[in-house]
């Protein structure tokens, strides 16, 4: 192995990715999202290449990780073509459908005491942009603001069975 190479292989990253079948790779990055990408890593022979990819699938996830998994997706496919990385596509992660119901809750509690976005964002002390993004299911956000939105909107924050 190349100096150079064996040098990136040793770089650690806490994204991990696996290959799950000949179509798809699997990245479970540090906040445990898992992301399914659809790529071929698995057809070449070379364990050494396949381990490359992978790595460099990792690395990518790390550099680019972000709460707005909409950005960060869309920047982890850039730099996947940038890097000749074999991918046709990242997919949303395993937590987008629940980021949007709670997004769509939290509009729906809002609008249902008539108030603005703007209102929300400034009483709960968290950017507006920020907010929207919440609402619309394309940011990951913590518990902490979570409790600080329904503080506000005299809700609070509960577990429920899935259906």
């Amino acid at each position: 192995m190349d100096k150079n190479l064996k040098k990136f292989m040793d770089i650690p990253t806490k994204s991990k990715a696996q290959i799950l079948d000949e179509h798809y790779v699997e990245v479970q990055t540090s906040d445990g999202e898992i992301f399914k990408i659809v790529s071929d890593v698995a057809k070449y022979s070379s364990e050494e290449t396949k381990a490359y990819f992978l790595h460099l699938m990792e690395f990518i996830f790390d550099k680019n990780f972000s709460d707005d998994k909409e950005v960060m997706v869309d920047r982890i496919s850039r730099e996947f073509l940038l890097n000749a990385v074999p991918s046709m596509g990242v997919g949303a992660g395993n937590r987008q459908g629940e980021r949007v119901r709670i997004g769509q809750r939290i509009r729906e509690l809002r609008e249902a005491k008539r108030m603005e976005a703007r209102d929300l964002a400034l009483l709960a002390g968290i950017d507006a942009a920020n907010l929207s993004r919440i609402e619309q299911g394309k940011y990951s956000t913590g518990v902490d603001i979570l409790s600080r939105i329904a503080i506000v909107l005299d809700a609070h924050l509960d577990l429920i069975q899935n259906r």
